[in-house]
C-alpha cells in the first residue's frame, strides 16, 4: 500500500484527511491510497457506502496503519527496553523563547542494550513545569530506524521539564494489532430473556459465528447491526436486558505476554541522556501579540495548563469556579449528554458541584442510567442516556437501548438546546470499521440537526488516555484509543461542532492517567465545554 520510503507519524496531523507520512529526508508528504487490505469482519466489507463514504474509510485506514516491520518471532530481550533506552534534547543549552520549537531526539534498545533496527514503538511525550503546574504533550515522529523525534511548542516561560514514555514496544503493537483483527469478541455481551417463569441467558455481540439461529436486534433506522444466539424456548421479543458478559481469558502465549509487564515495559519512563530540561524566556509584548495571532489557526497543541487551568490556544476559556457562573450559563436551557461513563462523569460533577440542579429519580440502574437533573427556579434540564451496544456497562434494560443518531434526530434544537457526546471507549477491541460505521450514523444526524436548527450547540468530547496494566492493555489500550481518538477528529472536522480535547488535557497533566480523570481535569472539560455554550463576549 505504501511506498518504501513512507514513515509513519505517531501523532498524525488531525487537520488533515489524507494520511500524512514523514520520509527519510524529513519531508512531510501524503500517501496516495487506493484501498486498504483488510480482514473481513461481519460484512463490513460489503456495506453500502457512497464514494464519498469509501473513500473517507479508506483514508481514514490509510491514515492508521501503524508501520511495524514484519521481521517474525521477536524474543523478550530483543524487544524495546525503555530502562536502556534514552532521549537528548537538541540544543539544550540554548536559551527558547516562549513559541520555540523544542526537539528531542529518542533512541530505543533492547534488554541486551543493543540498538534496535526498526521502529513501531508507541511513545507519549510531554513537558512540564511542576511549580507552574504547566504542561502540553508533544507530537512522535517515528523514523522507523530505532529513532524518534519529539517535537514540543515551548508555550509557557521558566525551566520546563521533558518527559517520554514507552507505552507499548512494537513487539507488544504487533500482538494488539493482531487481537484487533482476529479477536473482535474477546469482551463478550450477553442478554436476559424471560416470559412468565422461563428465562434463559444467551451471548450477543456485533456479529456471531457459527450457524446457531440467532435473534436480530439491527436497528431499523441506523442499520446498525447487533445479534443474540436465539434462546432455545423463548421467543426473540421476550429480550429483557443487555450486559457485558466477560473478558475472554488466556489470549495470549508466554513469549506475548512478557511484552506486557508492569514495571517492566507498559507505560514506563525512558531516561534522558544529559539534561532534562531547558530555560525558556519570555518573548517581548510585541512578539506575544504576534504569538497570539499565529495561534488562530489552530497548530498542535490544542492547548496546555498553567496553574493547573486549560489553556486552549484557539479560543479564551472561561473559568467556571462558582456554581452561580454555572446556572446563569444555563438557564433557559436543554443540556442532552449522549455516551459512555467519561461523559457521564459530567452529569455527575454538574449535579454535585450546582446546589440548585437537583437529580430526578427514574429508578435507574446506578452508573447505567438513563439520568435527569432539574433545575426548576432557573429552567435548567439535564440530561444523561448512555449509547447503543456494544457497551460494557452492568445491565441496560432492552427499552433503553437507544443509539445517539435516532435520539438526534428526535431533537428539535435550537439556541437554547445543547448537546455533548462521547463515544469511543466500548469500541477499543473491534476492527475499525466498526466504530468509523458508528461516527458516520451519528454525524449524519448532527448534521441534520444543526441544518434544521443552527443556533443548537453541539460538542465532542474526545477519548482520553488510562491507566495500563498486562489484561486492560489488551482490550482498552491507549494504542486503540489513540486510534478511534484519530477517527473521531478527523470524522467531525468542519461539521460545525466544538471538541472539548479530554485526550491531551489528561497526557498533558501531571496527575496519573485514568479511565475516569481526577476532579481538577474534569473541571477543566466543563469549563471548555461551558465556554463553547456561553462564550466570552468580546
Amino acid at each position: 500500500i505504501f511506498c518504501c520510503l513512507c514513515l509513519s507519524l505517531q501523532y498524525l496531523d488531525r487537520e488533515t484527511v489524507s494520511a500524512t507520512f514523514i520520509d527519510s529526508s524529513g519531508q512531510f508528504v501524503s500517501s496516495q491510497v487506493t484501498g486498504i487490505s483488510r480482514n473481513p469482519y461481519c460484512g463490513y466489507e460489503h456495506q453500502a457506502l457512497s464514494s464519498q463514504e469509501r473513500v473517507e474509510e479508506d483514508s481514514l485506514l490509510a491514515a492508521l496503519q501503524w508501520q511495524v516491520p514484519d521481521v517474525g518471532p521477536v524474543p523478550f530481550v530483543k524487544s524495546t527496553d525503555p530502562s536502556s533506552s534514552y532521549f537528548v534534547i537538541l540544543n539544550s543549552a540554548a536559551f527558547f523563547k516562549v513559541g520555540s520549537q523544542l526537539e528531542v531526539l529518542v533512541h530505543v534498545q533492547d534488554f541486551q542494550r543493543k540498538p534496535k533496527k526498526y521502529g513501531g514503538d508507541y511513545l507519549q511525550a510531554r513537558i512540564h513545569s511542576p511549580k507552574l503546574q504547566a504542561g502540553a504533550v508533544g507530537r512522535v515522529v517515528d523514523y522507523q530506524n530505532g529513532f524518534y523525534k519529539v517535537f514540543f511548542t515551548l508555550l509557557w516561560p521558566g525551566k520546563v521539564k521533558v518527559s517520554v514514555s514507552l507505552v507499548h514496544p512494537s513487539e507488544g503493537i504487533r500482538v494488539l494489532q493482531h487481537l484487533q483483527e482476529e479477536k473482535p469478541d474477546r469482551v463478550y455481551f450477553k442478554s436476559l430473556f424471560r416470559s412468565g417463569r422461563i428465562s434463559e441467558t444467551t451471548e450477543c455481540n456485533v456479529c456471531l459465528p457459527g450457524s446457531l439461529p440467532l435473534c436480530n436486534f439491527t436497528d431499523l433506522y441506523t442499520g446498525e447491526p447487533w445479534f443474540c444466539f436465539k434462546p432455545k424456548k423463548l421467543p426473540c421479543s421476550s429480550r429483557i436486558n443487555h450486559f457485558k458478559g466477560g473478558y475472554l481469558k488466556g489470549l495470549l502465549t508466554a513469549s506475548e505476554s512478557a511484552f506486557f509487564q508492569s514495571g517492566v515495559n507498559i507505560k514506563m519512563p525512558i531516561n534522558s541522556n544529559g539534561p532534562d530540561w531547558v530555560t525558556v524566556i519570555p518573548r517581548r509584548i510585541k512578539e506575544t501579540n504576534n504569538l497570539e495571532l499565529s495561534q488562530v489557526s489552530g497548530t498542535f497543541p490544542s492547548g496546555y495548563y498553567y496553574k493547573d487551568q486549560w489553556r486552549p490556544r484557539k479560543f479564551k476559556m472561561r473559568q467556571f469556579n462558582d456554581p452561580d457562573n454555572i446556572t446563569e450559563c444555563l438557564q433557559r436551557k436543554v443540556v442532552h449528554l449522549f455516551g459512555d461513563s467519561t461523559i457521564r462523569q459530567w452529569f455527575e460533577y454538574l449535579t454535585t458541584f450546582v446546589p440548585d440542579l437537583v437529580e430526578f429519580n427514574l429508578g435507574s440502574p446506578k452508573n447505567v442510567g438513563p439520568f435527569l437533573a432539574v433545575d426548576q427556579k432557573h429552567n435548567i434540564l439535564l440530561k444523561y442516556r448512555c449509547h447503543g451496544p456494544p457497551i460494557r456497562f452492568t445491565t441496560v434494560f432492552s427499552s433503553e437501548l437507544h443509539y445517539v443518531a435516532n435520539e438526534l434526530n428526535g431533537i428539535v434544537g435550537g439556541k437554547n438546546t445543547v448537546v455533548a457526546i462521547a463515544v469511543w471507549s466500548h469500541f477499543s477491541t473491534f476492527p475499525l470499521e466498526v466504530y468509523i460505521r458508528r461516527l458516520r450514523n451519528i454525524r449524519r444526524a448532527v448534521v441534520q440537526l444543526l441544518d434544521r436548527s443552527p443556533k443548537t450547540v453541539v460538542v465532542i468530547r474526545t477519548a482520553n488516555a488510562q491507566e495500563l496494566g498486562p489484561e486492560v492493555s489488551l482490550f482498552n489500550s491507549d494504542w486503540y484509543n489513540f486510534q478511534l481518538d484519530t477517527i473521531l477528529r478527523r470524522m467531525f472536522s468542519g461539521v460545525g461542532v466544538y471538541l472539548v480535547d479530554a485526550w491531551e488535557m489528561t497526557l498533558a497533566h501531571h496527575l496519573p492517567h485514568k479511565l475516569h480523570p481526577d476532579e481538577v481535569i474534569v473541571k477543566n472539560q466543563l469549563d471548555m465545554f461551558l465556554s463553547f455554550v456561553c462564550p466570552l463576549e468580546i
